[in-house]
């Protein structure tokens, strides 16, 4: 079992270019995410190159990328235009999500090495903290981080992939509502549980814990309908 890189590698560019598309899809995520970058905003190559001190390949690599997880679309003759966010769209994908955070769970807790276990340790008490301080930016980064650790942890490179793509836009629709959302605590405690259980090889607690996060969620994203709609 192994582990894949994400973002995924675009092919036949050279090893420079790779590394400076992954650079450039970094920043333009976050600059999405964070909503730099607006919803509806077109944008080129040319003015992001110049934006962020770097040529037109990796540029074009990392828009690639974005169009695959739904960041981005290409519109023709008129550029590339900063997609935006949904809310049933965010229903239907924790839909999807439940299922493979189980699996995802359940595998870090059995393969997680100590270094890893360790690793998600610390990443707990981080959450917490920026929450309690009620730092977003800094919650934000230790969402991210806390995804893909726990899917590193779960040592599987199909897995990774996928949930790699569904964690980038939940984060987008996060940053946008949570600031707005007393619930912020409460999201850092459901995190933090699911990792103390992944830590502990609990099997079934971190399913159960994910589970209990699952539900947190859903009920957030239907808080900003004003209703609470369950998912069957």
């Amino acid at each position: 079992m192994s582990s894949t890189k994400w973002p995924p590698q675009a092919e036949g560019a050279s090893d420079p270019d790779l590394r400076l598309a992954d650079i450039a899809f970094e920043k333009l995520e976050e600059m999405i995410v964070m909503r730099r970058l607006p919803p509806n905003t077109m944008v080129s190559e040319q003015q992001l190159a110049a934006e962020l001190n770097m040529g037109r390949t990796p540029i074009r690599e990392a828009l690639q990328r974005l169009r695959q997880i739904g960041f981005v679309e290409m519109q023709p003759r008129r550029g590339t235009m900063v997609c935006g966010t949904d809310i049933h769209q965010q229903l239907e994908l924790l839909e999807v999500r439940k299922p493979l955070e189980e699996l995802m769970v359940s595998c870090a807790a059995v393969r997680a090495t100590d270094e890893e276990r360790a690793a998600l340790a610390e990443l707990s008490r981080a959450i917490l903290i920026a929450a309690d301080e009620g730092d977003t930016i800094r919650y934000l980064k230790c969402n991210r981080q806390i995804h893909e650790g726990e899917v590193s942890a779960a040592h599987n490179s199909m897995l990774s992939q996928i949930m790699a793509a569904n964690h980038a836009q939940s984060r987008r629709f996060w940053y946008q509502h949570i600031q707005q959302n007393r619930a912020f605590k409460q999201g850092a405690h459901c995190h933090s549980e699911v990792l103390n259980k992944i830590i502990a090889g609990d099997v079934a607690g971190a399913r159960l814990a994910v589970d209990n996060l699952m539900s947190f969620l859903e009920g957030l994203t239907c808080s900003t309908l004003g209703k609470f709609v369950t998912l069957k």
